[in-house]
C-alpha cells in the first residue's frame, strides 16, 4: 500500500537548500569577507602611519638641518616658472622672484612658456624689457605637450648647478631661494621641497578646508617623514633639483603625468636624498569651486597611480633602502589606490548584507562598519590636521575640522572615477587629456 505524501512535504523540501548550492554561496561569502578583511587591514596600516607621523611631529625630535645657512658661496641657480596660458598670474610671480635675496650674478629666471595661446608671452616679454639681463625667457611653440616635456627642453638650455621649479601662480618669499638651495651643500642631496601654503584662504568654505588639508600634509606628514628619515616627496613646485642628480637618473621623463612623483622615486632608488624644508613657504592658489577641485584630484590620482605601477616593485625589492624606507615608499605610492579599494569594500559589504542569507554575514556587517567609519571619519587624518592647526598657532581653524568629512567623500569619489577612467584609457588606448587648474587672481 502506497501512502500519499503529506501536502507540506514538497514545500519543506523546496525550502531546504541543496548541499551544493549552500556550499557555493558560503564559499562566495567567505571569499568576499576575506577581501573585506584585507581592505580593513590596509586601512589600519595607513591609520597607524598617520598617528605615528602626528605623534612624532608633536613630541619627537624635529630635523631642520639646513635652515640656519644664510651666508655661503652660493651655487648658480636657474629658476623655472612653468607657464601655460598664465596671463592672469605670471606677472606677480616674476615680480616676486625679481625681489628674492640671492646673488644676482648666480641667479637666472627662466619662464618656461609652453605653447600659450593667450597674452602670457606678451606679458613676459614686457617684464624682460624692463629688467634687462635678469630674465631669460624660453618660449616653447612646438614639441610634445606636458609640463615634464617642457621642463626637459628647458633643462637642455641651462648650465647652472641647481634648478628650482615654480608654477606660475606661486608667490615666493624673499628668502625662499636660499632656503631651497642650502641643503645642496650636502653632496648626497638630490632634491629639495618647500612648504606650499594657500594664499586665497579666505575666499570660501572650500579654500578654508583646503588650507587645513595642505597644513596637515606639509606641516605634519612631510615634516614627520623628514624627521624619521623616510621618503619626503618632491612635489613638482617649490622644489629644487641638482643637475648632476637629474642627469644621473636619465633626466626628465616626458611620458609621465606626475613628473614630481616619478622624480622622487627615481632619485630614491639611485640613493639621492630629498630634503623637506618646512619653514620654506611659498604661496599658491587653491581651487575655489568643487568642480575644479575634483578635476585637480583626478589629474593627481592618474599621475600618482602611473608612478605606482612603474616604481612599486622596484621600491619593494630595493636592497639599498632601509626596511622602513621601503615600507613608507610603498605606502606613499599606494595612497591614491586606497580610495577605489574603499569604495569596492562598501559595495561588497552591501551585496553581502542584502543578497545573502549566510551565517557569515554578521561578520561582514562588522567589517562594513569598520570600513565606513575609518574611510569617512578617519580619526588619524583628522588628528594630523588638528595637530597642524595647533603647530601653526591658528587654533580657530579647528572649528572647520568636522566639515573635512565632506572633503574626504569628494576626494574618494573623484579618485575612484579617475582610476576607472585610467583603466578604460588603457583598454581603449585613449590619450590622457591634461586639465589645467583655473586661475582666479589677476596680476596687478
Amino acid at each position: 500500500m502506497i501512502e500519499a505524501a503529506s501536502p507540506g512535504a514538497d514545500a519543506l523540501d523546496a525550502s531546504v537548500p541543496r548541499p551544493r548550492e549552500a556550499s557555493r554561496e558560503q564559499r562566495w561569502v567567505l571569499h568576499a569577507i576575506i577581501v573585506l578583511g584585507l581592505i580593513v587591514l590596509l586601512i589600519a596600516v595607513y591609520t597607524v602611519r598617520h598617528y605615528h607621523f602626528t605623534v612624532n611631529r608633536l613630541f619627537g625630535t624635529q630635523r631642520h638641518p639646513y635652515v640656519d645657512i644664510d651666508t655661503a658661496h652660493w651655487p648658480t641657480v636657474t629658476v623655472f616658472i612653468a607657464a601655460h596660458n598664465e596671463e592672469a598670474v605670471i606677472a606677480d610671480s616674476l615680480k616676486a622672484l625679481l625681489e628674492v635675496d640671492y646673488p644676482f650674478d648666480k641667479l637666472t629666471l627662466m619662464p618656461v612658456n609652453d605653447r600659450s595661446s593667450d597674452r602670457t608671452r606678451e606679458i613676459i616679454d614686457s617684464i624682460v624689457a624692463r629688467h634687462p639681463g635678469r630674465i631669460r625667457p624660453f618660449h616653447r611653440s612646438s614639441g610634445k605637450p606636458g609640463k615634464a616635456a617642457a621642463l626637459k627642453d628647458a633643462t637642455a638650455l641651462v648650465s647652472s648647478d641647481i634648478i628650482i621649479v615654480f608654477d606660475a601662480d606661486y608667490l615666493p618669499s624673499r628668502g625662499l631661494i636660499k632656503q631651497l638651495v642650502a641643503p645642496f651643500f650636502d653632496p648626497e642631496v638630490g632634491a629639495t621641497m618647500g612648504r606650499v601654503v594657500p594664499q586665497n584662504v579666505g575666499t570660501n568654505l572650500l579654500t578654508r578646508m583646503l588650507d587645513l588639508e595642505r597644513a596637515g600634509g606639509y606641516q605634519v606628514d612631510q615634516q614627520a617623514r623628514m624627521n624619521l628619515g623616510l621618503v619626503p616627496q618632491y612635489g613638482g613646485t617649490v622644489g629644487g633639483i641638482r643637475i648632476k642628480a637629474l642627469e644621473s637618473i636619465g633626466g626628465w621623463h616626458d611620458d609621465v603625468l606626475a613628473e614630481d612623483t616619478d622624480l622622487t622615486y627615481r632619485l630614491l632608488l639611485k640613493n639621492w636624498k630629498t630634503v623637506y624644508q618646512n619653514r620654506s613657504e611659498c604661496y599658491e592658489e587653491v581651487p575655489e569651486s568643487w568642480a575644479v577641485r575634483q578635476r585637480q584630484i583626478m589629474r593627481w590620482a592618474k599621475g600618482h597611480n602611473q608612478a605606482m605601477i612603474r616604481h612599486l616593485s622596484f621600491t619593494m625589492g630595493s636592497a639599498q633602502l632601509r626596511l622602513f624606507e621601503r615600507l613608507d615608499g610603498m605606502a606613499l605610492l599606494g595612497v591614491y589606490a586606497m580610495s577605489p579599494l574603499i569604495v569596492a569594500g562598501w559595495l561588497l559589504a552591501v551585496l553581502l548584507f542584502y543578497f545573502t542569507n549566510s551565517w557569515l554575514v554578521p561578520g561582514a556587517i562588522v567589517l562594513f562598519a569598520l570600513i565606513s567609519y575609518t574611510a569617512l571619519g578617519n580619526t588619524a587624518a583628522f588628528f594630523e590636521i588638528a595637530a597642524a592647526a595647533r603647530l601653526d598657532g591658528s587654533r580657530e581653524r579647528i572649528r572647520l575640522l568636522p566639515l573635512n568629512l565632506l572633503g574626504f567623500v569628494v576626494s574618494i569619489t573623484a579618485i575612484t572615477r579617475a582610476t576607472v577612467s585610467q583603466l578604460l584609457d588603457a583598454v581603449l588606448k585613449r590619450e590622457f587629456k591634461w586639465d589645467k587648474t583655473v586661475r582666479y587672481r589677476q596680476s596687478r
